[in-house]
């Protein structure tokens, strides 16, 4: 399969760093796929101003292959894409996760080739007790078929270790855009840092976060690596998040801000550090840090239910709830941190992101 160039505009975006919201699954009482909410939480991101949109990947629920809504999720949501971008001229890096064994995500990855994805976001939850090399090589034949964005997922929720070996071997695969560091984890977030430096990568793949207990400080800090007898300077240049797939608006303000105080190169203002610590506690009830995340997914669907864009907190697991709780601490950090939600914007836009008519955006 030829794969497709990148647009320029949107792999610069890419490079200097953007918002990519890592897409949740919108679902009826039935649970069955609700193209309409789908379709307006697509339109939300895009005039959020987000850069790119992840879909397929863990806060879309890994299940929708086992429910045969991976092909229609993927679908639905890049057609969405393309109508925002026909109506108002602008264009989003289209990410798609794949899974499972190598034939399976090279097959994940075809499709959404064909569905008009530009990178592929590659899970190596199945591959965890196969080894470094078999990972390593499993990376390798998925990124012949598309541009590769590696995922260092937390353990917590299925992610296997991945040592600065792995790391290092990692960045030098051909095709490899960039990495989603997010194992929640300091050590191991810095291991993938000093691979990509050691490995001479620095210059070739951006780094993402994605540990969403840490993105403004990860945001902020300059690594400053010494490497083959040099010092090497590295940034975490945007997020690809769960987290950002609430409030965004506000996410994306925030992104937009924290470039500005890199580039200006004044101190940071202790008020940064403060703002990070407020976004990381809002974190931690969206994702259920108490109950080691396992309301994770239903945090993430109430906020937008409270917001209007999602009707309800369904999973494709009757048994994946909020959990105890969880709802009071939602309710504690939209009292304690008002400054952090977008709801006005919301709320301004649900009529037309819910239209049938796209041309509403005129």
């Amino acid at each position: 399969m030829k794969i497709a160039a990148i647009d320029k505009i949107i792999l610069e975006k890419f490079r200097k760093g953007t918002v990519i919201p890592a897409m949740p699954l919108a679902l009826t009482a039935e649970r069955t796929f609700d193209r309409q909410a789908q379709q307006a939480l697509t339109r939300y991101y895009m005039d959020a101003g987000v850069g790119g949109i992840a879909v397929g990947v863990h806060s879309t629920q890994f299940a929708i292959r086992e429910h045969g809504l991976f092909e229609t999720t993927l679908a639905c949501v890049s057609e969405a894409v393309d109508q925002w971008g026909r109506q108002t001229g602008n264009s989003v890096l289209k990410v798609s996760g794949a899974c499972g064994k190598t034939p399976q995500a090279i097959a994940e990855a075809e499709f959404a080739a064909k569905t008009g994805y530009h990178a592929v976001l590659l899970s190596l939850m199945a591959m965890r007790d196969d080894g470094i090399t078999a990972m390593l090589d499993h990376c390798a034949q998925v990124a012949q078929v598309m541009p590769l964005i590696g995922f260092y997922l937390q353990s917590a929720v299925g992610g296997p270790d991945l040592p600065y070996p792995f790391w290092k071997e990692f960045v030098k695969i051909p095709n490899v855009l960039g990495i989603k560091i997010a194992p929640f984890n300091r050590y191991k977030t810095f291991d993938v840092v000093r691979a990509l430096c050691d490995a001479g990568k620095e210059n070739d793949i951006t780094l993402y976060t994605g540990n969403d207990d840490n993105i403004v400080p990860d945001l902020l800090t300059e690594y400053r690596i010494q490497s083959n007898g040099t010092c090497k300077k590295v940034r975490i240049k945007g997020g690809l998040l769960g987290h950002w797939c609430v409030w965004t608006q506000k996410a994306v303000q925030l992104l937009d801000q924290l470039h500005d105080l890199v580039e200006s190169g004044n101190d940071l203002p202790s008020e940064w550090l403060m703002r990070g610590m407020e976004i990381t506690d809002c974190n931690a009830a969206f994702f259920d840090a108490a109950n080691n995340f396992s309301g994770c997914i239903p945090g993430i669907h109430e906020v937008l239910r409270r917001q209007g864009l999602l009707k309800g907190v369904w999973c494709l697991d009757p048994n994946e709830v909020l959990s105890p709780g969880q709802n009071d601490e939602i309710d504690r950090v939209y009292r304690d941190y008002p400054h952090l939600n977008d709801d006005s914007f919301v709320k301004s836009g649900l009529e037309k992101w819910f239209a049938d008519d796209i041309q509403i955006y005129n």
